[in-house]
């Protein structure tokens, strides 16, 4: 916009057309009197990267920015063209700003640089603090002062934001590409501050959803600006990293040099959204090292890749190590940074007070801390050694204060509070880590990290030198014992990825010895720590040759993820021993792994699986790639094989891991996860009806034994037709099912719900919302959680359908003679409900309860109920028949070499499988239904004999096989060659035997599985036989007949 008056106009045209070009020489107004200093231009060249951005029309948009700033008489008219002209050409914005930016903002940025400078002159300040910024949703300009390798903590965060607000959330759709340079020039010739600028916009991809092959062509998913722009050494560099990190899980992190200078050029690359905050942690980690970036880019791609590209130079007159070594550090330690972007210590980072090893280490305290801080006091010692514990009343109620306990005496928040006020101390603790895990550095000085070095300058002390530290220094005992758990973790850490060149989260192989016996009276054999950016997780179990599964836990609320959080550990202990003792007949110990979803990244579970898993391989295969998986400290020193298996929110990523598994090496490939899919060797158990093959046998040894006929029983079951469990459980039974509960609602009827209407539900697996009403009797009903103010047919008024699904099974309707959960929250019936499943007459509301799903029932609600009269067959015996088929599919998978694997197990094309894998199917089902045969009539068995609960039974049953187990393992009984194999004759099933033979078999599995399943069968049919209380003579007796044999073969 031009002045209103003419002369004026004129006369500024004659001004700019009397130069020639539009980069004048310098008369800015700096200070009265100040001299102008010379013109200079210097926008970035890039030859070897991006081409330099060129404004064609800058010198008419300068023209324009004149007359618009001049109408608005801000700045004096003299010093209109002098001030636009300064800001323009000498102080090295790169052109894409002015391409960018309308005149208007350009005019407003100028003006506000001019009152900066005013403001300065007037305070007497040498340095300007300028922030200028716009924002759509299409992109965004910022500007600010910056001073080279200086994390500004105070400053306008404009790198937090375009994390927050533009690349965190990128994705294939919807992607944003950052530019960034900083100001060759300075505001003025007297202020020495630089500019920093950075432009986002939307990308426009070529292909924005390319095929699989198109995927690799950076050409194709490549967004058209930066092609544009970049070189062809540019598009040679991210391609290949490009095309790396789509087969990684984690990052690709690679150096270049610049030619003919010093500068080195930082190029990261990665599967977007697996990470969030990255562009404002590496710069933080840079600046760190006194490296700052000349320029920047970040580049989104189609194929769901990301590239992050910084040139980075040396800070002048920095008396750090030269940038060819920091460099180096800066490359190892990205990968900590990709793993935890940000955590609450990252100010001391940004401070250089701790180094970014030191800060991650105390936020991996912090975790510790939470869930392992001893914070039950000698009080709780005292009322637990005066209640009786074999009274699971009195143990409920422990359970009860000791969850209070933990949540009031240390908040995160407290211990966080209290960890930060001693950041020396921090430093004491991570090199007392450190020095031992540490990877060993080379010989050759020139190669021996900064971070190692720094490692010598800080004093080593010993842990009793450590502790003295620490309580002279602390103010309090919280304090000491928030500090003496940080010595526990370093002194309970066996192996770890921490020192790992690339890795994408941190895991810890932990010595589970620490763990108080009071709080965990069964004792872990094995803990994994596992904690990154979007999740942490454990890993228990409770033998060497142990599975379970992995359990992905969500949280609705911040209350819910508290909750959640507080009781993780907990949960994962408990879940683990109901599998040890689930697993008492298989030869797999019980383990359990969760991952707890941080709360605000609940839509990132894949992400979360996948980072799991890959840090957990970090420690269970020896690294042997110079540069990105090398050997680690291992102070455990014994090669260990996890095995996985499915769980809530993981039974979809059971394939990728075994997958992932045989891309980094693993030679326990095929057997790493089960539940996987038929294509990879996989025995599904929904598709087979597993676990309900166990669940249902309890149900019909019921009805058997009390000569009921199953057509007449009516039954409730929580765990609805979309759901394994509860769709094979429809199928399989004949019942009156009167009411089932699932997540979409609770559907109701009386007379029994239509079994066909059922059927239809199950084999499509689909909610009970999609049950055709018109199928309910007159008193029947169906109420979904969405719904509110319904009236039941006999007139109640439900006020919230969700409050009416979570509690139906406490319900006056869900009365029915039998129950079966199939699924539902642990503990949903406990000390505090289960009275509403009493009558009023004492007699319980259902009579025979067998539990399909995993810690239903709290054992105080189990005795309950057997005391009103009802049958009751817990988890841990009931619902084995999922584990025993995950068992068998790991031992086929041992025992098959790869190609006779993919020959009789992989089931290529449904419709017509492989006959050995049909008969195998066939053959474990039979065990399931034999061994779940075998538990029940012990059980009947000994409650008849002792009067005892089944539930205690149930327990004293599993635990005196699992003991006897380990014990067998230990005996002379397995060195007796000739007994072993008779032994294993019978407990490898024949339909292995005849395919493969005894000694093939031996030759391929383990030797510590097989010892496992020696114990295990041995163990599960002597107390099957002969119960919790054999006589002394009775294990000479059950093991007679295997001599005798034995004494036959020999006499042949």
């Amino acid at each position: 916009m031009l002045s209103h008056d003419p002369r004026a106009n004129d006369d500024l045209a004659q001004k700019l057309a009397s130069k020639s070009d539009y980069l004048p020489p310098a008369m800015s107004l700096l200070v009265p009197g100040a001299k102008p200093a010379p013109a200079s231009v210097a926008s970035p060249t890039a030859t070897d990267g991006y081409a330099s951005n060129v404004f064609a029309g800058k010198q008419e948009q300068l023209q324009k920015v004149c007359s618009y700033v001049e109408e608005k008489g801000f700045i004096p008219k003299e010093l209109v063209l002098n001030e636009v002209s300064w800001f323009y050409g000498n102080l090295g914005i790169d052109d894409m700003y002015f391409q960018l930016e309308n005149i208007e903002t350009i005019a407003q940025h100028i003006m506000a640089l001019y009152a900066a400078k005013i403001s300065a002159f007037i305070k007497n300040e040498r340095a300007l603090d300028i922030e200028l910024e716009r924002e759509t949703e299409e992109g965004a300009v910022y500007i600010n002062t910056s001073v080279p390798g200086v994390s500004n903590i105070d400053g306008p965060q404009h790198e937090q934001r375009i994390d927050l607000r533009y690349l965190d959330h990128s994705t294939k759709t919807a992607a944003f590409r950052v530019e960034s340079y900083r100001s060759s020039g300075t505001v003025s010739s007297s202020l020495s501050t630089q500019l920093r600028c950075y432009f986002v916009r939307k990308c426009q991809f070529v292909r924005p959803d390319p095929t699989e092959q198109e995927s690799l062509d950076i050409q194709l998913v490549g967004d058209k600006t930066f092609l544009e722009k970049a070189t062809e050494n540019t598009l040679e560099i991210y391609s290949k990293v490009m095309k790396h990190a789509l087969l990684r899980t984690g990052p690709v992190i690679e150096v270049y040099d610049i030619p003919k200078s010093r500068q080195k050029r930082l190029v990261i690359g990665f599967k977007q959204r697996t990470t969030s905050g990255l562009l404002s942690a590496i710069s933080d980690l840079y600046h760190y090292y006194q490296l700052y970036s000349t320029r920047k880019y970040v580049e989104h791609f189609s194929n769901g890749i990301t590239i992050h590209c910084a040139y980075l130079d040396q800070v002048p007159g920095s008396k750090a190590p030269p940038i060819e070594a920091s460099i180096w550090q800066v490359m190892k330690e990205a990968s900590l940074m990709y793993c935890l972007p940000s955590t609450p210590f990252q100010s001391f980072f940004q401070s250089g007070q701790l180094s970014v090893q030191e800060t991650v280490y105390a936020y991996v305290g912090w975790i510790f801390c939470q869930h392992f801080l001893n914070r039950l006091g000698n009080e709780y010692v005292a009322l637990a050694s005066a209640l009786d514990l074999g009274n699971n009343l009195h143990v409920e109620v422990l359970q009860k204060i000791k969850k209070r306990l933990r949540s009031d005496t240390f908040t995160r928040e407290y211990i966080l509070d209290i960890i930060k006020l001693y950041p020396e101390l921090l430093k004491l603790l991570y090199t007392n880590f450190a020095m031992m895990h540490y990877i060993n550095p080379p010989h050759d000085d020139m190669k021996i990290s900064l971070s190692y070095q720094r490692l010598q300058t800080t004093p080593v002390l010993s842990e009793d030198e450590l502790l003295e530290k620490i309580k002279k220094t602390v103010a309090n005992n919280h304090e000491l014992m928030i500090f003496e758990a940080f010595v526990k973790f370093n002194r309970h850490v066996l192996k770890t990825n921490f020192y790992q060149p690339t890795k994408v989260a941190l895991s810890f192989r932990l010595d589970p010895g620490f763990l108080p016996e009071i709080e965990y009276p069964s004792q872990l054999y094995g803990m994994f720590l596992v904690i990154g950016s979007e999740f942490r997780g454990f890993h228990l179990r409770f033998q060497d040759v142990a599975r379970g599964g992995i359990r992905l836990v969500r949280s609705r609320n911040k209350e819910a993820y508290s909750i959640n959080l507080r009781s993780l550990m907990d949960e994962n202990y408990n879940l683990a021993n109901t599998q040890h003792r689930k697993n008492k007949d298989i030869p797999e110990g019980g383990s359990k792994g969760t991952i707890l979803l941080n709360f605000d990244q609940q839509d990132k579970p894949r992400v979360a699986f996948e980072k799991y898993v890959d840090a957990m391989l970090d420690l269970l295969i020896a690294g042997e790639s110079p540069g990105m998986k090398e050997k680690i400290v291992d102070l455990y020193g014994k090669p260990e094989i996890l095995f996985f298996g499915p769980d809530e929110g993981t039974a979809d990523y059971m394939d990728w891991a075994s997958q992932h598994a045989r891309k980094r090496g693993a030679s326990f490939w095929k057997a790493f996860t089960t539940g996987k899919s038929q294509s990879i060797g996989g025995i599904p158990h929904d598709t087979f009806g597993m676990t309900t093959r166990s669940v249902h046998q309890y149900v019909l040894g019921i009805y058997r034994k009390l000569n009921i006929k199953e057509e007449n029983c009516h039954k409730l079951q929580t765990g609805g037709p979309d759901g394994d469990l509860g769709s094979n459980e429809i199928k399989i039974s004949k019942d009156r099912t009167t009411a089932i509960v699932d997540g979409s609602g609770v559907l109701y009827d009386p007379e029994g719900i239509n079994r066909e209407e059922l059927l239809r539900l199950a084999t499509k697996r689909l909610m009970i919302s999609q049950f055709d009403t018109s199928k309910l009797g007159s008193k029947g009903f169906r109420i979904l959680v969405d719904e509110s103010n319904v009236k039941l047919p006999d007139g109640t008024i439900v006020d919230s359908g969700v409050k009416f699904r979570n509690e139906f099974h406490l319900h006056p309707l869900a009365a029915a003679d039998v129950f079966v959960p199939c699924g539902g929250r642990p503990e949903a019936v406990d000390l505090s409900n289960v009275s509403t499943l009493i009558n009023a007459d004492g007699t319980p509301r259902f009579k025979y309860i067998v539990e399909g799903a995993n810690l239903f029932f709290t054992q105080e609600a189990r005795l309950r109920l057997e005391k009103a009269g009802a049958i009751v067959f817990k988890d841990a015996s009931a619902n084995k028949g999922g584990v025993t088929s995950s068992s068998l599919e790991v031992l086929a998978a041992l025992a098959f070499a790869d190609d006779e694997f993919a020959e009789n197990m992989q089931v290529k094309n449904p419709a017509s499988p492989p006959a050995f894998y049909v008969d195998y199917v066939k053959a474990v089902h039979g065990i399931i239904e034999k061994n779940a045969e075998l538990e029940f009539e012990a059980i009947w068995r000994e409650a008849a004999r002792t009067g005892l609960p089944k539930s205690i039974l149930s327990d004293t049953l599993s635990t005196a096989i699992v003991k006897l187990n380990a014990e067998l393992q230990l005996t002379t009984l397995w060195d007796n060659v000739p007994l072993r194999l008779l032994v294993l004759t019978e407990a490898f099933p024949n339909i292995l035997l005849e395919k493969l033979g005894l000694e093939t078999l031996l030759k391929r599995v383990p030797e510590q599985y097989v010892k496992a399943i020696f114990g295990s069968y041995l163990a599960s049919r002597f107390v099957y036989k002969y119960g919790t209380e054999p006589s002394q003579f009775a294990f000479f007796e059950y093991m007679a007949p295997f001599f005798a044999k034995l004494n036959g073969h020999q006499q042949k």
